[in-house]
């Protein structure tokens, strides 16, 4: 135990969930708690989209890739970039024609209610497994620092987290992602330059190690037979056509992304807000990679054997190398990594599960009970929650709630992690499965008018069919799931409308 790095992480913990509950007093409306009052400026929602973007698991898992290999995930950086021309043109238009709370009012707006819940319903379930892996991988930080995965501390993230998302909602999120994302990109800078001064000769040193075996390399050109070039999970096309598929899907239809580009005050600062965050991604991911190949000659300058589980290496080197104090900050950085994305994923889970699921039942029921007082009030725009619902404040106390179940429901998620494998790639994966239906249903919604709600249901329904045959039955790698996934449901849902009669004129 060394207190002082003890009694700097536990500073930091105190002193960011006191900063989220700071905003509680602005928390009036389902606006306020789910959109931050659409006054959040662009550059706070870049850096807190990068925030969501990372978490302990980009933190830990980023490092391990470029020790193993080389510098090819940034092939899947590049596709990032190529979605998010596609979602600044496509999507976005789409969600700022009315004030939408959620990815899913627009497939409500498009086809109906029951491929709202579906595709609602499907997010919860992919968020919440994806988002448990990611609480795990804190098991991982605080077993380096007190020596065991004791879960007793992990619940106390879980807890602080949970106060201060419970207390501020999405701005209190956003402002807090802010905060967290400086300290864990200074953190690994820190770290990043008192690692090359233990290495003798630098960084000078590690390029002439680390070139002649191929570590610096970032491009994979080679084609292959199909059996091995889908079982690639990072070459120059997995990276451009699978990343591409995979952030259209993240950032386009995932309410954690989503949510944060509908809280922006024009579609125009959300354009700007989505496109800066990939510079700070780039940097990002371009950083941790430089990490992973100096530990590499690290290692093997000292003849030291790799850490049993790849995942603790870089959390190891902190702790073990670091002075008193700078180790204590920059696991404090790692911790806040973790803590940035639990909070956007509790938030986001609670607005679907109340504005998606929740509140749609709610209006069901209260359109088919007897009124005393005559007609029923008019329902609610097309274009989403347009005007404030009139049990707001029941539906902000549900919200709550539901912020606090789902803390638990991650909470015994992480339990199970424990056996899923490497964080990073684990994470990424169970996300991939599920990720490609909900794209082909929302490229039905926004590219064709024949396609019918039944149409698009048949055809998602196949689209995670195929991706748990590709996931379990194949070597295929899981940057081609969200492409596979998305064409299948696609392709299935206008095939099955081709058997519609045609409409008379």
């Amino acid at each position: 135990m060394r207190w002082l790095d003890l009694a700097v992480i536990a500073a930091y913990l105190a002193g960011i969930t006191w900063f989220g509950a700071r905003f509680r007093s602005s928390q009036h409306s389902l606006r306020d708690y789910f959109l931050g009052g659409r006054t959040i400026p662009w550059w706070a929602i870049a850096l807190s989209i990068v925030s969501a973007e990372t978490s302990t698991l980009t933190v830990i898992g980023t490092p391990v890739l470029a020790f193993q290999g080389d510098f090819g995930f940034l092939q899947l950086v590049l596709g990032y970039l190529l979605a998010r021309v596609v979602i600044a043109t496509l999507f976005l238009p789409a969600y700022f024609r009315g004030e939408m709370f959620t990815a899913y009012e627009l497939i409500r707006a498009r086809f109906g209610p029951r491929l709202r819940r579906l595709t609602a319903a499907t997010f919860l379930i992919l968020r919440a497994l994806a988002e448990g892996v990611r609480v795990f991988a804190i098991s991982i930080v605080v077993s380096v620092i007190v020596g065991s995965g004791e879960t007793a501390s992990i619940a106390v993230i879980l807890c602080l987290t949970l106060f201060y998302t419970y207390e501020g909602g999405l701005a209190a999120v956003i402002w807090t992602d802010v905060v967290q994302m400086f300290l864990y990109v200074l953190g690994a800078a820190l770290s990043l330059f008192l690692l090359v001064h233990q290495i003798p000769g630098g960084f000078a040193h590690v390029q002439a190690v680390a070139a002649p075996l191929g570590k610096l390399r970032v491009f994979d050109f080679r084609l292959a037979p199909p059996a091995i070039f889908f079982s690639r999970t990072y070459s120059f096309w997995a990276g451009i056509i699978g990343g591409c598929f995979l952030t259209t899907a993240s950032h386009g239809t995932d309410q954690l992304m989503v949510q944060r580009l509908l809280a922006a005050r024009t579609r125009t600062q959300s354009q700007v807000a989505l496109f800066a965050s990939w510079l700070v991604i780039y940097f990002q991911f371009a950083l941790f990679l430089v990490i992973g190949v100096c530990l590499f000659v690290l290692y093997r300058d000292r003849g030291l054997p790799p850490p049993a589980i790849g995942d603790r290496l870089y959390p190891l080197f902190i702790w073990q190398n670091l002075p008193p104090g700078v180790a204590g900050l920059v696991m404090a950085a790692i911790l806040a990594a973790s803590m940035s994305n639990l909070s956007a994923a509790l938030n986001s889970l609670a607005s679907t599960t109340v504005l998606d699921i929740i509140r749609p039942l709610q209006m069901l029921r209260a359109s088919s009970a007897p009124s005393k007082a005559g007609p029923s009030s008019p329902a609610p725009s097309k274009a989403g929650l347009s005007s404030p619902a009139p049990d707001d404040a029941s539906l902000l106390r549900l919200s709550r709630i539901a912020t606090l179940v789902w803390g638990v429901v991650l909470g015994l998620i992480a339990l199970l992690a424990r056996h899923w494998g490497s964080v990073l790639q684990a994470g990424l994966s169970i996300a991939s499965i599920a990720y490609g239906g909900l794209l082909g249903v929302f490229l039905l919604g926004l590219l064709t008018k024949r396609v019918r709600e039944n149409d698009a249901i048949v055809g998602m329904l196949c689209g995670l069919a195929a991706m748990l045959y590709v996931r379990f039955a194949t070597p295929i790698a899981f940057t081609w799931y969200v492409l596979i996934g998305s064409a299948t449901t696609f392709l299935v849902g206008l095939a099955v409308s081709a058997f519609h009669k045609k409409d008379p004129a």
